[in-house]
């Protein structure tokens, strides 16, 4: 992966990003503030904002979102996917979300909205990716429920 071009955010900006970021996960973005921001653009995928020199969001779409570094950080309680201990090693390794590994969804969670998956056991995001239904609609027996789009281990981990 080759960087393009790096450039440090404008206040003003990064004041847009801050309150985009407070709607989508309350009170634990606060994290965010006061830090330095930079946006990297790189060849192969969307660009990255590094905050104090970590990968700790993603631009996608033109929407700001948490990597997964980013989500070990904030802690999010809205906008996460909880599944069980036998869909960990699938999912942490880049595959798609299927609803019999979910156990919990927020309900508010959207069709198209980037989510935070985490595991069971230790409450730790092991991947970012786009719900491809509804949150209420997540936890059942069958069906595809969100496409990953960064894992631990992929070339946004790595960075």
């Amino acid at each position: 992966m080759r960087i393009k071009s790096r450039h440090i955010v404008r206040k003003d900006y990064a004041k847009k990003l801050l309150n985009d970021l407070k709607s989508m996960f309350g009170e634990g973005a606060d994290f965010f503030e006061g830090k330095k921001m930079e946006i990297v653009e790189t060849d192969e995928i969307d660009d990255l904002i590094l905050v104090d020199g970590e990968p700790l969001l993603l631009l996608t779409e033109n929407e700001p979102f948490l990597t997964i570094k980013g989500a070990l950080k904030v802690k999010p309680t809205k906008r996460k996917v909880i599944v069980d201990m036998g869909a960990v090693k699938y999912v942490s390794s880049g595959a798609n979300v299927m609803c019999p590994g979910i156990t919990y969804a927020d309900t508010d969670i959207k069709e198209g909205d980037f989510v935070v998956i985490v595991d069971e056991l230790h409450d730790k995001a092991i991947a970012i990716g786009k719900a491809l239904i509804q949150g209420n609609e997540m936890v059942a027996d069958k069906g595809k429920a969100i496409k990953c789009i960064h894992y631990v281990g992929d070339k946004i981990w790595n960075f």
